[in-house]
């Protein structure tokens, strides 16, 4: 008898993700709230998002590359506390945050938070301690836009 190898945390939420996804209702009804946004927001909002998921994806491969601190870094000035106010400087019909619902918001803001612990536990380049937090990072990301749509 062969012992089974218990799977990790992110293959556990990975797995899970995809199931819940596959068994939605929503792959054939979006139920997502919708976001009423300006159109100069909207855009200002999808360019940000694919940043951010650029962003993402090198941080995830800093850290496969186990370029700890880098990806810590890249973190804060791209996705974490240090990232927020991006748009205040444009007029507010390009200004995405104002226009969203607060619960929005509010996930928004719990994504940069997120980056940010994430950011700090990779600044000790200790990648286990890093991978700890990033969960929350992504678990933002995906709550967010599990929950709202632009359109």
């Amino acid at each position: 008898m062969t012992p089974q190898r218990r799977p990790d945390t992110h293959t556990l939420v990975a797995w899970t993700v995809a199931t819940a996804l596959a068994a939605s209702p929503a792959l054939a009804q979006d139920t997502r709230q919708i976001a009423t946004l300006k159109p100069p927001a909207q855009e200002a909002l999808r360019k940000e998002m694919l940043d951010n998921l650029i962003a993402l994806n090198t941080i995830v491969t800093l850290l496969a590359t186990n370029q700890v601190k880098q990806a810590g870094e890249l973190a804060e000035k791209e996705l974490g506390n240090s990232a927020t106010g991006k748009h205040a400087g444009q007029p507010f019909d390009a200004r995405p945050g104002p226009q969203m619902p607060r619960e929005m918001h509010q996930l928004g803001m719990s994504g940069h938070a997120a980056a940010s612990a994430f950011a700090r536990a990779a600044a000790s380049g200790d990648r286990d301690k890093a991978l700890a937090e990033l969960p929350a990072l992504v678990g933002a990301c995906v709550a967010c836009h599990a929950s709202y749509r632009i359109r």
